[in-house]
Order: C-alpha cells, then sequence, then structure tokens
C-alpha cells in the first residue's frame, strides 16, 4: 500500500505546498469573522488550500478564531483542511477507486451544510464565550509552530508569485514541513492497516458490519465507522489504508466514507479539543461533529446507490497483488525525483531550523522573536527568503489589532 500511495502523496502535498504558499494565514482570518454563507464558503476554500495534517489544521483553527474569525467559520475550515484537501482525492482515486474520491469531496461539502446548521440551531453565546477564554489562554497541542508559520507569498500575480525566489522556496518548506507532519500518522496508518489485514479474519469484519444483511449494513455503517476512527489514533490521510481494509473486510460504503471523515474526532485531537476550548466545548464539538459525519455517510450512501455507482467489486489490488513493474513504478520514480529536488532546495533555505520550530507553540514563537537563520549573500541575490515571524514589537502590534481592529473595522461583524 505504501508503494502505491507514494507518487499521489508527493504530488498532493506539492500541489498543497503551492496553493498554501500564495493564500496568508492573515487573509484567512479577516475573511472568517462571519457565520453567513459567504464567510463559510470562504473557510471551505481557504481549508482546502490547507494542508491536510488534522494536528495543523486544528491548531490553525484555533489561531484564525483568535484572530477574528467566527468558531463556526474556524471550525467549517478545519473540516474542509482534512477532508477537501487535493491528495486525500488523489490517494483514494489511486487506492479505492475515484467513486471514493466523488463521496469524500461532496461528503466533506456536505459535512460544512450540515455543521453551519447544526452550530445555527444550538451553539450559545456562552459556548462562544468559553471556547474563546479558553483558547486565550494559549494552552499547547500539536504543531503548533507548523500552523503559526506563514509562508505565503504577496505581492503579483499567481504566476508570478510561484516561480519568483520566494515562491519556490515557500513551496518546498510547506512540502517538507507537511511531510514532517503526517508521516507518524501515514506509517501508523499502514501499519495498523497491514496487521489488520493479515491477522483479523474476514469473517471477523463481515460479522462486525453485518455483511450478509445489506439494509442493516447501510444503517449500521456510518454510526460504527467514525467510532472505529476514534480508536484507531490514526488521522488525516493516514487513515486511508486502514479504509482500504475496512471496504475489503465488509463495511457499508457510507461506513467507510464517514471513517475517512472521523480524523477530526480521535482521542488525540479531542484532548486537544479540551485544552483549547475546554470540555463542554469539546463534548459540544464530539457530538456535533460525530452527527455530521453520520449523517454525511447516509446521504452519500443513499445518493451513490440510488444512481448505482457504488462500487460492488471490494477486492483492494494494493492489499493483494503487491508491488509490480507498471506505471505505479515509473510515477514513484518521477516524483522521487521531484521530492528531491524540494528537499534540496528546503534544505538549502534554512529549512532544518523550521523542522526544529513545528511543535513550538506559536506564543513562545512570537515572544523570543523567531527569524529563520540569517540568509547568505548568496540566497539574498537569488531570492532564497525565508518566511518571516514576528519580532516581540511586532507581535504586540497584531495583538491589539486582533483586540480592536477585527471585530468592527476589517472583519465586518455586527456591533
Amino acid at each position: 500500500m505504501w508503494w502505491e500511495i507514494l507518487w499521489p502523496l508527493v504530488l498532493g502535498f506539492a500541489l498543497s505546498g503551492i496553493i498554501q504558499a500564495v493564500v496568508s494565514h492573515q487573509t484567512m482570518a479577516k475573511a472568517l469573522g462571519g457565520e453567513k454563507p459567504a464567510n463559510l464558503t470562504l473557510a471551505t476554500l481557504f481549508g482546502v488550500a490547507s494542508s491536510s495534517c488534522s494536528y495543523a489544521a486544528v491548531a490553525l483553527a484555533r489561531s484564525i478564531f483568535q484572530k477574528g474569525a467566527s468558531f463556526v467559520s474556524a471550525m467549517a475550515f478545519e473540516l474542509a483542511s482534512t477532508n477537501l484537501v487535493i491528495e486525500l482525492g488523489i490517494i483514494l482515486v489511486v487506492l479505492m477507486g475515484w467513486q471514493f474520491m466523488a463521496a469524500e469531496y461532496l461528503g466533506g461539502l456536505l459535512m460544512v451544510i450540515f455543521l453551519a446548521i447544526i452550530f445555527r440551531l444550538t451553539l450559545t453565546p456562552r459556548l462562544v464565550k468559553l471556547a474563546k477564554e479558553q483558547a486565550e489562554k494559549g494552552r499547547q497541542g500539536r504543531m503548533e509552530g507548523h500552523a503559526a508559520m506563514d509562508m505565503s507569498v504577496s505581492g503579483g500575480s499567481f504566476w508570478q508569485k510561484l516561480f519568483s525566489g520566494k515562491g519556490w522556496t515557500a513551496v518546498s518548506h510547506y512540502f517538507v514541513m507537511d511531510w514532517a507532519s503526517v508521516w507518524v500518522d501515514i506509517v501508523l496508518g499502514l501499519l495498523i492497516a497491514g496487521a489488520a489485514s493479515a491477522w483479523v479474519r474476514e469473517s471477523f469484519w463481515r460479522t462486525f458490519f453485518l455483511s450478509n444483511n445489506p439494509t442493516l449494513a447501510r444503517i449500521e455503517g456510518p454510526l460504527v465507522g467514525p467510532l472505529v476512527a476514534m480508536v484507531s489514533f490514526v488521522c488525516s490521510v493516514g487513515n486511508v489504508p486502514l479504509a482500504a481494509v475496512l471496504w475489503r473486510g465488509g463495511i457499508s460504503f457510507g461506513g467507510v466514507v464517514s471513517f475517512i471523515f472521523a480524523d477530526l474526532i480521535i482521542l488525540p485531537i479531542l484532548d486537544i479539543y479540551r485544552k483549547y476550548y475546554g470540555w463542554k466545548v469539546m463534548s459540544y464539538l464530539l457530538v456535533t461533529f460525530y452527527i455530521t459525519m453520520a449523517a454525511a455517510g447516509y446521504v452519500v450512501e443513499f445518493l451513490f446507490a440510488a444512481l448505482g455507482i457504488i462500487p460492488q467489486n471490494r477486492n483492494v489490488a494494493a492489499i493483494t497483488e503487491g508491488m509490480q513493474w507498471n506505471y505505479t513504478t515509473v510515477l514513484n520514480i518521477v516524483f522521487l525525483v521531484v521530492t528531491a529536488v524540494l528537499v534540496i532546495r528546503f534544505l538549502r533555505t534554512g529549512g532544518r531550523a523550521m523542522l526544529k520550530m513545528m511543535s513550538t507553540p506559536a506564543s513562545e514563537m512570537h515572544e523570543h522573536g523567531a527569524h529563520h537563520p540569517e540568509m547568505s549573500h548568496h540566497q539574498m541575490h537569488h531570492g532564497e527568503v525565508e518566511p518571516q515571524y514576528p519580532t516581540p514589537h511586532e507581535h504586540h502590534e497584531s495583538e491589539r489589532t486582533d483586540h480592536h481592529q477585527f471585530p468592527h473595522d476589517v472583519v465586518g461583524t455586527e456591533p
């Protein structure tokens, strides 16, 4: 399975890096201050453009919430940044089929809509206040340094940004750091999937997923899928290999889709919600996220069944056929070369220092005026400019902006 998903991962992270290089975090915060459809649409689009690392997405959602984004928009961003990203769709196509990619993207959009409706009906100002007060305490989660690093390039058109020295450097940095943020989950997902495929009898899966009764299986699947994901401890693209094993074992189509959705309610991330927003808000997010994931699974199941496009073949080639000399091998070689080029650029432009800061709390980075190492004359001459972090003085200025300017002048929320 690792061999099958290698080139899709490289391609996905490269495309994600390109998009992130031209979209700044400050732009996100300014655009997500309300709860109107336009704000949620932007939150979804920004999520698509962001990293697929669930931990970094959760940290970045808190960051933009603190900077003026509404709680609803921050959570919509979070859902989109883990379920609508490019690399996830590519891996699903290669490993499981185009139907799963289509179901993932459709279900991801449905979850944003369902979440907005549920929040509209149930989210109280008191809960938002509790979340805000707890968020301001700055308790540490995971990958906060990665989430706080804004390496986007400003000025010029999209292509001018991309092909500039700064843009090329930013893409390489996002690419390597996204890999660094998810490799543990990918390896863990592959190990769990391999163990489940090799050591668990297929008769157990068929019994567990009620495969002998298709009607009950369709009812059970979207309810059980997120629960299996919660205890698997695997998030982001790392849960796709296990999803392939569950599909081969007999889980319903809606069940496997809701399983993939549930990377934001695994136990480690629930603990981060507790630190970021408190026990009450964590419990609220668990319930609302679970409902949206299960509901999206049901809608996708029934819609695809009505269209007659649910796959009938449960054989996953990556599990049963093994490695062969084919187009996958050729593409892997090509994209390994791409990886080498980007990694070299990353290392030449202060990348090692960035890796050390990936888990550093954003507050500590600001307090110490964290910057990249000094550039050489050669790097400056060739435009190899490192991402900039605020000095302590700049940090205080941004704090005043966040508290006084965002609520009225920039974000445009109701007074």
